[in-house]
């Protein structure tokens, strides 16, 4: 078998990390949401176990006690110092295409209370893998 040249500046397959995997739960409006396509940008707290996330990452969304999980491939994840710049960076629509901003704003801060918030919010804009 003959070999090719390679370019110093040729990134070969081996050269790239696989994508990393993570594993989430999701509330079941929210996962049909993702499940659909309709829901483009996912919220979270910067917690220690998402400090790494990045683009080309994937998350296996599923639905707690239930067999349902969905693919997603991670394009790019933002930080913002609050669930508030976030809705105003990301914009609602990507977030929640049913629901109002200050109906998200209530229900993500009914899931993460002021303590999480402080630690940070990530979007994550994805699409179905």
């Amino acid at each position: 078998m003959n070999a090719r040249p390679v370019s110093p500046n040729t990134v070969l397959a081996e050269d790239v990390p696989a994508p990393r995997v993570y594993e989430l739960n999701l509330y079941r409006p929210y996962f049909e949401l993702v499940a659909a396509g309709r829901k483009t940008t996912e919220v979270r707290v910067k917690y220690p176990h998402l400090e790494n996330l990045a683009a080309s990452d994937h998350i296996r969304f599923s639905i707690k006690g239930t067999d349902e999980a969905c693919l997603v491939r991670v394009l790019a994840v933002t930080e913002y110092p609050s669930f508030e710049a976030l809705m105003d960076g990301e914009g609602a629509g990507s977030v929640n295409p049913t629901s109002t901003r200050e109906q998200q704003l209530a229900n993500i801060r009914a899931i993460y209370g002021p303590e999480k918030e402080a630690l940070g919010a990530l979007a994550i804009r994805m699409e179905l893998a």
